[in-house]
């Protein structure tokens, strides 16, 4: 049996950063895929990532539970994979104060599992979004990084070179937001955007340990297996891989993906997707704050990597 190039992940074939205490998933038990908030966040299909966590688990052998919780019902906190949508602001506010007050997300992410959020569902993981009315909303807390309203909406195609760490390759799919999120020390960019906007300061996405979350539209991890084969092996442990015959049309439709967003980036008649500048909620950060070289990771040698910053409405 031949494999594709999205073949599985294992210790031995990558370098993919465990948390202290990673548990793998016990014998003849199913993969608990926990489907958090649709009724409130569920934008442009990203249920899709559920359902190919789901195929992509199967394939390998593995039986899957998807477990749909609304937001009137209790997070269940012995999930393996918890994911998250996109969703309007006011839907996003709603979510957070609830998944706050609730605290089984958060009761989840300490027993270890594994968390993927895109778009809002991102936004909220930080420690602060911009809400409908451009003032700051608390969030979540399970990434260090904060988010504002940037005066521009980003939409369009976005391709994203992936931290190496990770050992997925590159990132395809689209955005459609107006965030413009800046990390903390203790959190590292998922990818530099090639081409799009992301966080609007050059990188797409956060991850710390096996909480990651993304602007990604597509749905991410359709059009990503290999990022979907990561959460897969955060949470089950090593993977076999997939024969060539399983992965023909994942690979054709990505390679189509990719090949007709780059003819377009280089043949000048699409421009690329403007970067978010601050507008409603402005980032200030102290005069004092000057900018030093930086690594993949985002973090100014010596230093914090995001200044002391606030966000303030205009007018």
């Amino acid at each position: 049996m031949t494999t594709s190039s999205f073949s599985g992940f294992s210790p031995e074939s990558s370098q993919v950063p465990h948390s202290q205490g990673k548990k793998r998933l016990p014998p003849n038990r199913s993969l608990r895929l926990v489907w958090v908030y649709p009724d409130l966040l569920s934008t442009y299909g990203d249920r899709g990532n559920v359902l190919v966590l789901e195929r992509r688990a199967k394939l390998r052998g593995i039986p899957v539970e998807i477990i749909d919780v609304n937001s009137d019902q209790p997070v269940t906190r012995d999930g393996d994979i918890y994911l998250m949508g996109g969703g309007e602001d006011l839907p996003q506010t709603l979510a957070a104060r609830r998944l706050l007050a609730d605290g089984g997300l958060h009761a989840a992410a300490q027993n270890g599992a594994v968390i993927f959020a895109v778009c809002a569902g991102y936004q909220m993981l930080g420690t602060e979004f911009g809400g409908a009315d451009g003032m700051p909303v608390q969030g979540l807390g399970l990434l260090d990084m904060r988010s504002g309203r940037g005066e521009r909406r980003a939409v369009g195609e976005i391709v994203a070179d992936v931290d190496p760490a990770l050992n997925v390759g590159q990132l395809t799919g689209f955005e459609n937001h107006q965030g413009v999120t800046r990390l903390g020390p203790n959190a590292r960019p998922l990818a530099r955007a090639a081409l799009g906007t992301g966080n609007g300061d050059g990188t797409e996405g956060a991850y710390a340990g096996q909480i990651l979350g993304t602007y990604l539209h597509g749905p991410a991890l359709v059009r990503n297996p290999n990022l979907a084969d990561l959460l897969l092996y955060w949470a089950a442990g090593p993977l076999p891989p997939l024969s060539s015959r399983s992965e023909e049309l994942v690979s054709r439709l990505r390679g189509e993906r990719l090949a007709a967003v780059t003819q377009l980036s280089s043949g000048g008649t699409t421009p690329r997707t403007p970067r978010c500048r601050a507008g409603p909620a402005r980032w200030q950060k102290p005069p004092s704050y000057r900018a030093g070289p930086r690594d993949f990771a985002g973090v100014s040698r010596g230093r914090p990597s995001v200044p002391p910053m606030r966000v303030t409405s205009r007018g």
